[in-house]
Formats: structure tokens, sequence, C-alpha cells
């Protein structure tokens, strides 16, 4: 019953910024670790950015110096700032929470419907 809905894809020039917002609602006790994973057509799923409930972060080799993960703890909600976008970066992002629930024994790792990116040449 925990879920989590993205928002702020779309189409944008190579050099262009995007940020995208990822909230989660529920019956929420807690959130553990969110996260923004990247999926091109036809490939897997891989992680992009993450950040911990103390704020510690992590991102992959290829956007690093560019993305920049963030988390709103009031709002229960990560963002993410993506600069410098080039044609690589064009796949559908998903936000992903592991969280604990009311309803739920431990943790559950909940994931959006994603939203997409489109970077143009």
């Amino acid at each position: 019953q925990v879920q989590v809905v993205e928002s702020g894809g779309g189409l944008v020039q190579a050099g262009g910024s995007l940020r995208l917002s990822c909230a989660a609602s529920g019956s929420i006790i807690s959130i553990n670790n969110m996260g923004w994973y990247l999926q091109a057509p036809g490939k897997q799923r891989w992680l992009v950015a993450s950040i911990t409930s103390t704020g510690s972060t992590n991102y992959a080799d290829s956007v690093k110096g560019r993305f920049a993960i963030s988390r709103d703890r009031a709002k229960n909600t990560v963002y993410l700032q993506m600069n410098s976008l080039n044609p690589e970066d064009t796949a559908v992002y998903y936000c992903n929470a592991l969280v604990r629930s009311s309803s739920v024994a431990g943790f559950q790792e909940v994931w959006g419907q994603g939203t997409l990116v489109t970077v143009s040449s």
C-alpha cells in the first residue's frame, strides 16, 4: 500500500538539465534508502544514484559530476538533478524506496512506474 510516484521527465536538448522528483506515500513508518534506476529499451535496469537515511550518496560512474541526488525527509521525496545531459542518458528512470510500513514486517522495496527522459542530439 506504499507507493512512489515519479515526475519531471521529458524531452531536453543535449547539454540541458532536468530535475526528477519522486514522492513516497502511504502507511510509511520510515524510509531507509531511496534511489533512481535507469532502464533503456531491451536493457537491464541499473542504479543511477541512491541516498541513505543518513544522507550518504552513491552514483554510477557515468553520472558522477553531472547528476546530484537529494532528499527531503519531511516530504518523503527524493530528487535527481540531471545536468549536462547527453543522448546516452535517454531512458526510463525509475524511483525505488526501501520502506518500513505499518502493514508489512521488515522493510519493503517499492518501485515507481517510471518517467521517460529523452535527450536529443
